[in-house]
């Protein structure tokens, strides 16, 4: 019988499958309260007190490429992507640990400039790097951040409470990460072409691109919803079920309905594009809504509130109302500016192993 090729399975069908292998160590641990299939790890520290933990890998050439990303931008975005996983289970963060595998080509200089970022970061979310690991690495850069938070069980927030019935919400605006990932990568190529045409490249890779600096930022330093969580202690707001966006919403809001056992239904013209991305999608002749919702990487929060709370949200302008949690029946659908509906799961999403 041949071999099952990752890329058939995809990411997430990979993950269900090891999942099925480490379920018997679950019942070894009574203080483990969630495992694998949640923004994070959860763990009971006391009656009053739950520890979340999560980690994330950054691989050069999968998750950036070193042409486009400056280092001390790639230290900061390592931190963040993790803050955000804290934020997704409504807990603040504590501790980081970093492990590096480096190539021979980095100089001390470089490495000190990933961590200046990371540092800053950290600061920045309240945070201490607390240690971690390096190696060398015979092909890219590769760096891994482990991270632990906490919160209280009446605040703990997973994938899996929303209800029929209950708002479905977003923070900040979306397609902007993937909007300036566009730009980067186009400027990268006129480069490219450039050398190959052995013609003189007059300018660096960055410059005379101050008219897109809101979707570069967006996509070169994202910044973790930890101001959202904060309000939420304050306001007394519990979401029924959240998750981060970063595979994108028509992706992340699979993984929320499907771990709840719901559908939804959004509509989009209530999804709040970023500006600067709306202008570049006519720029580049493409569909902004498709990068809002598939493109990912803008690191926002995705969340389901009971309808009875939404007047606790006041007049948050950086919180929009997208649609509505529904019966699992229903499916997962967006209604367009047309009024046409269709399926949420053929816009797709980031996925590590899909071809």
């Amino acid at each position: 019988m041949p071999y099952k090729a990752i890329s058939d399975i995809g990411e997430f069908g990979l993950i269900n499958r090891l999942s099925k292998l480490v379920e018997p160590t679950l019942a070894e641990t009574p203080e483990l309260l969630k495992g694998i299939g949640d923004d994070c790890a959860v763990f009971r520290l006391s009656d009053q007190t739950l520890q979340v933990a999560t980690t994330d890998l950054l691989a050069e050439q999968v998750h950036f490429d070193l042409l486009t990303t400056p280092l001390g931008h790639l230290g900061s975005k390592c931190i963040s992507v993790n803050v955000s996983d804290i934020c997704a289970m409504n807990a603040l963060p504590d501790y980081a640990l970093v492990s590096l595998a480096v190539p021979p080509s980095f100089s001390v200089d470089m490495i000190e400039e990933i961590y200046t970022g990371m540092s800053r970061a950290a600061s920045g979310y309240g945070l201490a790097i607390a240690g971690g690991d390096t190696s060398a690495s015979r092909s890219g850069l590769v760096i891994t951040v482990s991270m632990t938070g906490r919160t209280t069980p009446d605040r703990l927030c997973m994938r899996s409470g929303a209800r029929p019935g209950d708002l479905l919400c977003v923070t900040g605006t979306l397609g902007g990460a993937a909007a300036g990932l566009k730009v980067l990568v186009r400027e990268k190529n006129i480069m490219i072409e450039h050398l190959a045409s052995n013609e003189p490249y007059s300018r660096s890779l960055m410059a005379n691109l101050e008219e897109y600096t809101e979707a570069i930022r967006h996509q070169l330093l994202p910044e973790a919803r930890l101001d959202t969580v904060r309000f939420f202690h304050e306001a007394g707001i519990t979401p029924t079920a959240m998750i981060d966006v970063s595979d994108g919403v028509s992706s992340d809001l699979q993984h929320l309905c499907n771990c709840s056992g719901t559908g939804a239904s959004i509509h989009e013209n209530r999804v709040p594009i970023n500006p600067q991305a709306r202008e570049i999608a006519d720029e580049l002749q493409e569909d902004v809504i498709i990068w809002a919702l598939s493109g990912g990487e803008d690191y926002e929060l995705l969340f389901t509130l009971p309808k009875e709370q939404a007047d606790r949200i006041g007049d948050r302008r950086d919180i929009s109302v997208i649609g509505e949690v529904t019966k699992k029946e229903q499916g997962i659908l967006l209604t367009d500016i047309y009024g046409m509906t269709v399926s949420l799961a053929d816009l797709g999403g980031y996925d590590h192993f899909r071809r």
